[in-house]
């Protein structure tokens, strides 16, 4: 059987997952897949423990981090992020991971429903602190799945998905704070939560915890301008925003302390969305002027306490047993003044195109590390196409358990690469991505369509200016339609292949018309997608089904 092993390994090498800086070449690639694969390098004992329990998990999602603020990712980073670097070097980097979005609550939905958010009734934008729930009744989130399996769940930070207030009035900020709020986190799947309603820039400025605010507001905030920036509106008693992240950390860790001394035999799924570095930029005291710019400066705040979660989880015991992802739920937000990080040569989008908001890379390429002590390849790096949305189906893989054929109708397991090994058959063709301005872009290899002439979001060419790109609006009719690039030989998007490849056009085009119209990109019985406008869909006509 030896011979099998070899023969595998050399699919392992060749597709290259495990391999830490990237692919091995000939002969060493094939040998050492060989050994990977009969367990010679990271021992059969210790894979298979480590796989044959259920896994912890641990999902820490940065808010508006682009993939270049991550040293790891970025060598010339203005910065260097030392725990998030160790949790690469210790588990598996994914150099092309997107959020489905490149904006915050689209990125959010899809995560928790394995669904592109787009096919809810948000068809662009975000919702506000007072928007109501997002999420459908009935809808299978992935805490509400895990549950269902044995987990113990909890969220702690930014819901940003909609919550039902009491109302004490017609408006929607006549909220009755004494009440209980439905369509939050507990309504969703999850045991426990503790957070705040939407983005720290926007009110409500209020902590929840379950289905309560924790103290009605006890006055009103002014507007701050950026990047100290956020919007006025009523404040809770004990309600801090300086205090809002290390809160967080300090209730995740209590968490998981208290999951550690637990003898009930639950393993959790702990869903740790951070406020920041989004709006506002509030660095604690410990960590302000640590780097050139004050964005930085929150950056290292994120990586110190990325640092005092895994020290948790080492300490405690459960490091051995749980699968730590961080990502972020979109790229780097230029609201967090962009002139400063060029003074000092630091790029947030690590030399891609664009950023938060945009259909160009730099709006959903994020930085994606998982760490799966004995199954994750030590200090691999994996170069294959994944999406946050990929979660729910990876989860349910791991578990054996079958995802209902009317839920999560996008997401596709990527439990493969996790282990190092290459993507089955199965796996699904292509990732659309969305812009802020509900324009559809869709990635199939190293080809990505762009389903507009434009950014789609606030990068030039746009039709409105950007306060924060100080950018000046284009007459995007003067454009061509469609962007085809080939991101392999262009990263930087800047050649469009449209004219030159009307078949790439048309194939790409196709299939993200059929995406659209069957409900799902994932094989199983058509869906429907909620009703609304499609204002961005009506490039459709040119591409026949």
């Amino acid at each position: 059987m030896l011979h099998q092993f070899f023969e595998y390994g050399f699919r392992v090498g060749k597709f290259g997952c495990f391999q830490k800086g990237g692919r091995l070449a000939g002969a060493r690639r094939w040998w050492v897949g060989g050994l990977l694969a009969s367990g010679l390098l990271l021992g059969p004992a210790r894979s298979r423990a480590a796989e044959g329990a259920r896994p912890n998990i641990l999902v820490i999602l940065a808010d508006d981090m682009g993939v270049g603020d991550v040293s790891t990712l970025n060598p010339r980073s203005a910065w260097q992020t030392p725990h998030l670097d160790r949790l690469a070097r210790e588990g598996m980097t994914f150099t092309d991971a997107h959020s489905s979005s490149a904006v915050c609550t689209p990125t959010r939905y899809t995560l928790l429903t394995g669904r592109y958010s787009w096919r809810s009734r948000m068809k662009r934008g975000v919702l506000q602190g007072y928007s109501s729930s997002l999420i459908e009744p009935g809808r299978l989130t992935l805490p509400g799945f895990l549950r269902a399996q044995g987990y113990a769940t909890a969220m702690f930070g930014k819901w940003h998905l909609g919550l039902d207030f009491a109302k004490s009035g017609s408006r929607a900020e006549d909220v009755d704070y004494l009440k209980p709020f439905g369509g939050g986190p507990t309504a969703h799947g999850f045991d426990r939560f503790f957070g705040i309603s939407a983005s720290l820039d926007m009110p409500p400025y209020v902590w929840l915890r379950g289905d309560r605010v924790t103290s009605p507001p006890a006055g009103e905030v002014l507007d701050s301008p950026a990047p100290k920036l956020w919007r006025a509106g009523p404040i809770g008693g004990d309600f801090k925003m300086e205090e809002v992240q290390p809160r967080l950390i300090e209730e995740t860790v209590a968490y998981l302390g208290e999951r550690a001394a637990a003898r009930d035999g639950r393993p959790f799924f702990v869903y740790l969305a951070l406020a920041a570095p989004h709006t506002p930029t509030l660095p604690t005291k410990a960590f302000a002027g640590k780097t050139p710019t004050l964005y930085g400066d929150f950056v290292l705040q994120i990586d110190a306490d990325v640092g005092k979660l895994l020290a948790t989880l080492e300490k405690t015991g459960l490091a051995k047993n749980t699968l730590v992802i961080f990502t972020s739920d979109n790229g780097f937000a230029p609201a967090a003044d962009i002139p400063p990080h060029r003074d000092f040569g630091h790029d947030p989008s690590a030399g891609m195109r664009g950023v938060k908001s945009d259909a160009f890379e730099g709006g959903h390429h994020v930085p994606f590390i998982a760490r799966w002590p004995g199954v994750t390849p030590v200090g691999g790096r994996c170069p294959d196409v994944i999406g946050q949305l990929d979660l729910f189906a990876t989860f349910a893989e791991l578990l054996g358990a079958p995802v209902p054929g009317n839920m999560a109708e996008d997401s596709s397991s990527m439990l493969a690469l996790l282990r190092g090994q290459p993507l089955p058959a199965t796996r699904r063709p292509a990732l659309v991505h969305h812009s802020a301005e509900g324009e559809f872009a869709i990635r199939e290899g190293s080809w990505k369509l762009i389903l507009c002439p434009g950014s789609g979001g606030w990068s030039s060419p746009t039709a409105a200016p950007s306060q924060w790109l100080k950018t000046e609006a284009t007459d995007l009719s003067t454009l061509p339609p469609f962007q085809l690039y080939n991101l392999s030989a262009d990263p930087g998007e800047k050649n469009n292949l449209a004219a030159q490849h009307p078949e790439v056009l048309q194939r790409l085009g196709q299939r993200m018309r059929g995406y659209i119209e069957r409900g799902r990109s994932m094989p199983g019985p058509a869906a429907v997608n909620a009703p609304g406008p499609w204002p961005q869909t009506a490039w459709m006509n040119q591409f026949s089904p």
